[in-house]
């Protein structure tokens, strides 16, 4: 039998308090856009805390600073208590972890200073894409060779639905973000005009 100090809590534990820490955050600005539409007044003359600005902060801050952390540690909870093994690297853990906070940070700086691409759910720019990815993939392999050292014969179905997460960002994410950079901090969508040029030769 597994003992407990066979498991890596850490990062369980940092995923869970930042999952607090970003949703707090993010359901605030919520809160504040909510309140600009209702008294637009309060879109004040800093362009930073208008409604354009704040709007994909909220999503960005909800969606994956506040759920990516809450799937996160949960996966990395589930993986180690159903294989009965302690996660592949504890180092590697450690870079998910910090890494996940730099990319969500960088969009918290970014977004408001109206750095983005303007493409919903896809608003970063090519350099924060290009650490997500890094950081995604290591999720990955993190949670996929946790996996293969598993103590337990077969995976339990909660761990073949995490898999099927991971991937599925994975795609969305690579497939969705794709840009041409034209400087540090300007890209532009590859799929830009697509529409357009299908509509004209139509």
């Amino acid at each position: 039998m597994v003992s407990e100090q066979d498991y890596n809590y850490k990062v369980i534990r940092q995923f869970s308090v930042m999952t607090v820490v970003w949703g707090l955050v993010g359901m605030l600005v919520g809160v504040v856009i909510a309140a600009q539409l209702a008294w637009p007044v309060l879109n004040t003359n800093l362009e930073y805390f208008h409604f354009g600005r704040l709007r994909p902060l909220h999503t960005n801050a909800v969606v994956f600073a506040f759920g990516g952390c809450a799937l996160m540690g949960t996966s990395l909870f589930i993986v180690q208590r159903t294989c009965h093994v302690r996660l592949l690297s504890d180092k590697l853990a450690a870079f998910v972890f910090w890494g996940w906070q730099l990319v969500i940070v960088s969009a918290a700086i970014t977004l408001p200073l109206g750095l983005t691409s303007s493409k919903e759910y896809a608003e970063l720019e090519w350099p924060i894409d290009i650490l997500i990815t890094i950081v995604w993939v290591a999720y990955a392999i993190l949670y996929f060779g946790t996996i293969a050292k598993r103590k337990t014969q077969h995976i339990y179905v909660a761990n073949w639905f995490f898999s099927a997460f991971i991937i599925a960002v994975a795609m969305l994410h690579i497939i969705n973000s794709l840009a041409i950079p034209v400087a540090l901090t300007k890209s532009y969508s590859i799929y830009a005009g697509t529409v357009d040029a299908l509509v004209q030769w139509w």
